[in-house]
């Protein structure tokens, strides 16, 4: 695939609140979407509905990095857990719209910690505020504590695995309980936690509790990675001939 054929994959990083406002994305997003094929854009949490829109026009895919915690009172999901470390009021709503929009658009998707609880949240989702509290005698899944996670047969992720277990890297103390009902549960831990997500009406709009993006090269979360870059290859092949079409070309 050369340069001009990669699907471009927009990266939504965080939003530090200073004196001037700017963009935190690590590299290791970027490099894990370029070692799966993909041309990565970072995309700033900035802009309005109608700008939103247009990104997911242009988009290819997207991918919803980590981050801290959701104001779960700014959800209409209840009083936010005193632990919580909420994300920029600002930044939580736009990427509250943007996941809509892409969802909406048949974007694909993919939600990395942070962005697999918003993509379960903006439609339906609920959530455990803060492990193990909000679940008695869970292991530990922060600092970058490793563990297994068993994938759900006849999922895109086990699809995109081949495996039905492997090891992942995790970082959160917050996690999905509930998921609605358009999305079911791809993985889980040893314990029953959800760590995988997916909605199986949508091309490619799947959710991890890990990070892949941290994940050795070569294994499993690289190949889901390939995944999620194929189905945005197609997305682009599908609009380009949707646009051919309309313009009178062949």
């Amino acid at each position: 695939m050369t340069p001009s054929e990669q699907p471009l994959i927009g990266i939504v990083g965080q939003l530090v609140e200073a004196d001037r406002p700017y963009l935190k994305l690590a590299n290791s997003y970027a490099d894990a979407v370029l070692r799966a094929g993909g041309l990565p854009v970072a995309v700033p949490p900035t802009g309005g509905p109608a700008d939103l829109e247009r990104l997911c026009e242009r988009l290819d895919g997207l991918l919803f990095s980590g981050g801290d915690d959701f104001d779960t009172e700014r959800l209409g999901l209840g009083p936010t857990h005193a632990c919580a470390e909420p994300v920029p009021g600002r930044k939580q709503d736009l990427d509250v719209a943007l996941a809509r929009h892409a969802l909406a658009a048949e974007l694909p998707v993919l939600g990395v910690c942070y962005g697999m609880q918003l993509l379960a949240l903006v439609e339906g989702g609920r959530l455990f505020q803060h492990l193990p509290e909000d679940r008695p005698g869970s292991q530990e899944h922060g600092g970058g504590r490793r563990h297994a996670v068993i994938a759900t047969p006849g999922t895109k992720l086990a699809a995109a695995w081949g495996l039905e277990r492997a090891e992942v890297i995790s970082r959160h103390h917050q996690a999905i309980s509930e998921v609605g009902s358009d999305w079911i549960v791809s993985a889980r831990d040893e314990e029953g936690l959800m760590e995988a997500i997916e909605r199986q009406d949508h091309p490619f709009a799947v959710g991890v509790q890990w990070h892949p993006e941290l994940s050795a090269p070569g294994g499993a979360d690289d190949r889901l990675l390939r995944a999620f870059v194929e189905a945005a290859n197609r997305a682009r092949s599908a609009r380009r001939m949707v646009a051919a079409g309309a313009s009178g070309g062949f």
